[in-house]
């Protein structure tokens, strides 16, 4: 995270010049706990855990056309010692103007995109790595050092992506839940002798005709997904990176009543279970809609199914190999946002099936909170999730923005 610091004290310097411009800064501070009501499947885990996790975001023009953002990110776990961390969720200049009929803007430093519309995974969404030490449904993401050119006009948005250096999945320790059967080793390899230092590329074109919202991505690089070979020393798994190639597609056509959902990809270079090469076809379907003030009352109520498929079966490294996901959520539309969502999934090839439920309420204009549970109703051992057999938990959440 060298070049983080040095991009962060290059943000820094240029604010301190920049005293004049005015200064927005906004943000959030999460004070979080949880609670696992089973014995836990390991000893070193605990059956309880609080934490907080704070992110602010400062974000300055100091010049016409010119911005400078940075959202560092910090969380402290009192159980899991890897969910203790810092990091550069973002920290990026940005110039933009106009070429022609046309807008453009350069962001240069750590940034976030997101690419998709499926509501449990996306497929097509491969820029940014995935921090699974924050949340075991919401996988929020790690800053990603680029170079972002966007190009937008009548034809369309065209984006295009250097990335130049990669950043390894976070995992849970040896003390922490939702892990696999061995703490997976922190170290990594890769497939490109560059390693962690290879430039990747991507770019995306997106539009929207009509009805239609559609988009088209490629990517050419390092994996964000790693398969895994055995540490002859420990037995621990060792993330392992492969050089892939992915061309996606997302799409979503709303129509009255109904939202209908897609994204696709084609993968090639990437390990399959067997520790063996293969490309293959993914995708994911969903439809949605929304029942305004049912039964006479102040609520709506959104009614979302998804069905996730990997065209590899039993080969597939993804835990969405053959999955349906239906949810819905019920918002009382009052004044403190009052929102309940409940949803379950349901492995089709394995007796697995998990469901989770969550109460978000806002108890002022500062103060907010959430209340969540997921429950493992039944697990497959042969299914890639069954070490997570014994982590049903019980969560509360009280966010204070800025």
């Amino acid at each position: 995270m060298r070049s983080g610091v040095a991009i962060a004290a290059l943000l820094l310097t240029a604010a301190a010049g920049a005293a004049a411009a005015p200064l927005e800064l906004s943000g959030d501070l999460k004070l979080q706990g949880r609670w696992y009501p089973q014995s836990p499947a390991f000893p070193e885990q605990r059956s309880s855990t609080a934490g907080l996790a704070v992110e602010p975001t400062l974000y300055w023009e100091p010049a016409p056309a010119t911005g400078f953002a940075l959202t560092p990110f910090y969380r402290y776990d009192s159980a899991d010692s890897r969910r203790t961390q810092g990091d550069l969720r973002e920290a990026y200049m940005l110039i933009f103007g106009d070429w022609g009929e046309n807008s453009w803007e350069l962001r240069l430093g750590f940034d976030r995109v997101f690419w998709g519309v499926a509501e449990l995974n996306n497929l097509v969404d491969v820029v940014n790595q995935l921090d699974l030490l924050g949340h075991p449904r919401d996988r929020p993401k790690l800053g990603q050092p680029m170079a972002h050119l966007t190009v937008s006009g009548g034809w369309g948005v065209a984006e295009s992506f250097v990335l130049p250096w990669h950043r390894k999945r976070t995992f849970p320790g040896r003390t922490g839940r939702h892990r696999s059967g061995r703490a997976i080793d922190e170290d990594a390899l890769y497939e490109s002798g560059a390693e962690e230092r290879h430039v990747d590329l991507a770019f995306r074109y997106s539009n929207a005709v009509g009805a239609l919202d559609f988009g088209l991505s490629a990517f050419v690089g390092t994996s964000r997904e790693p398969s895994f070979v055995a540490d002859r020393r420990s037995a621990s798994p060792i993330p392992y990176y492969e050089q892939i190639r992915q061309f996606g597609l997302d799409a979503q056509l709303t129509t009255d009543p109904w939202l209908y959902k897609m994204e696709a990809i084609r993968r090639g270079g990437a390990r399959n279970l067997l520790g063996r090469e293969e490309d293959y076809n993914a995708f994911n379907v969903g439809v949605e809609r929304t029942l305004y003030a049912p039964f006479g009352s102040a609520a709506d109520l959104t009614l979302l199914a998804e069905w996730h498929y990997d065209g590899r079966g039993r080969r597939a490294t993804s835990v969405w190999a053959n999955d349906l996901f239906v949810m819905g959520v019920l918002a009382f539309n009052d004044v403190q946002s009052t929102e309940f969502v409940a949803g379950i999934l349901g492995d089709l090839r394995h007796d697995s099936r998990a469901l989770n439920m969550e109460l978000k309420r806002r108890l002022s204009d500062s103060w907010s909170m959430r209340l969540e549970g997921i429950v493992n109703l039944s697990s497959d051992r042969k299914d890639l999730t069954y070490d997570g057999r014994r982590d049903s938990f019980i969560g509360a959440e009280l966010r204070f923005g800025f």
